[in-house]
């Protein structure tokens, strides 16, 4: 069984099937629409990859990060912190460049597997994606500008297994949103349906502070999708056609601490992995759940991320089952270190490294 970890790339299914079981490089995921495939193959990719078992189960690009002009700081998600995850990490001499995988940039094709085409079409404008990201002053650049310094490394976060990136959990096939331009949780799970042999059920664990109405709108109706989404019922998006989807909900009140949301997680994840039995798990791990997040509105202190970290690795690989992790939201300056802190974690209760594949 496998783990990876990263933020915005795409899944990579050629890591999981190797030597004929799940291994360590998944990315990240888009939305529902299956794109039409000459002779019902599936296109061809630059996505997947061979991968060396010395490699890490993490999957990151300098690419990830975004940055023009300093417009990237007119909103609270800090742009860069994924970089700051593998500084971190390197500076613990837990890893080095060599050792993670690299994240490749999703192409309109693959994109196609979740997005409509009209959709992609609209990321071409910039007051489109102006809206997506709420940086308003963004509607002012040309769109050139705009593909290579922001749609660029959101497309490059839609592939990975500890992926540093990724999350976008408020994009679906036909909208974007909350600084999600595509769904590439959606995208990842589709890819693993199409591509590897033996993984045709799936589900979502999303912890992030906010409903992941993206990928609910996207597997709505779709049996082989189980979606836990635990959240602060009192923010955005509260969507409420998207809560249909939900096969086990659990909202959360403003202030929720560590020992009441520790509690409802393993709970509530022990009947999820017993009502669905998944081929694979995708774990939303969104750190915007930290006490003073003023987005999140919740109340989980660092060591209380640490836990749920390890609390859900070590449930779902109790299972057998291989898990994706993405880090998703999180909006304060030390949210890098913690994700840090975490992976060093797993690390040392033996539920992540290369020998986990």
């Amino acid at each position: 069984e496998l783990v990876v970890l990263g933020q915005g790339c795409l899944l990579n299914p050629s890591v999981l099937a190797q030597k004929g079981k799940l291994i360590p490089t998944v990315r990240l995921f888009l939305s529902v629409h299956v794109c039409p495939c000459a002779h019902g193959r599936p296109h061809p990719t630059q996505l997947y990859q061979h991968v060396p078992e010395s490699r890490w189960p993490i999957v990151y690009s300098p690419r990830y990060n975004i940055t023009f002009l300093g417009l990237e700081k007119l909103h609270p998600f800090d742009a860069g912190k994924w970089g700051k995850v593998i500084s971190f990490l390197k500076e613990e001499k837990l890893l080095s460049d060599s050792m993670l995988v690299e994240a490749r940039e999703a192409s309109d094709e693959d994109l196609l597997v979740v997005h409509t085409r009209r959709y992609l079409n609209e990321l071409k404008w910039s007051f489109a994606v102006a809206t997506i990201t709420e940086i308003p002053p963004v509607i002012f650049l040309p769109n050139f500008l705009v593909q290579r310094k922001v749609l660029k490394p959101l497309r490059t976060q839609t592939g990975g297994t500890i992926m540093v990136g990724g999350g976008f959990h408020h994009c679906s096939s036909d909208r974007g949103g909350g600084f999600c331009a595509y769904a590439d949780i959606a995208l990842a799970i589709k890819f693993l349906f199409e591509r590897v042999e033996g993984v045709s059920r799936a589900t979502i664990v999303d912890l992030d502070a906010h409903q992941g109405n993206g990928h609910e709108r996207d597997f709505m109706g779709d049996k082989r999708v189980y979606i836990m989404d635990v959240y602060n019922r009192h923010i955005y998006p509260g969507d409420r056609f998207a809560k249909q989807a939900i096969r086990r909900k659990v909202e959360l009140e403003w202030g929720t601490e560590d020992d009441e949301y520790l509690r409802r997680v393993e709970r509530n994840l022990e009947k999820a992995l017993q009502e669905h039995q998944p081929d694979v798990v995708v774990y939303n791990a969104g750190t915007d759940v930290l006490e003073g997040d003023r987005l999140g509105g919740l109340s989980i202190s660092p060591q209380g991320v640490v836990k749920r970290d390890e609390l859900v690795f070590r449930m779902v690989r109790g299972h057998q089952v291989p898990i994706l992790m993405v880090t998703s939201g999180g909006y304060q300056k030390r949210t890098a270190r913690i994700i840090a802190d975490s992976i060093l974690n797993l690390y040392g209760q033996g539920l992540i490294g290369p020998q986990s594949a």
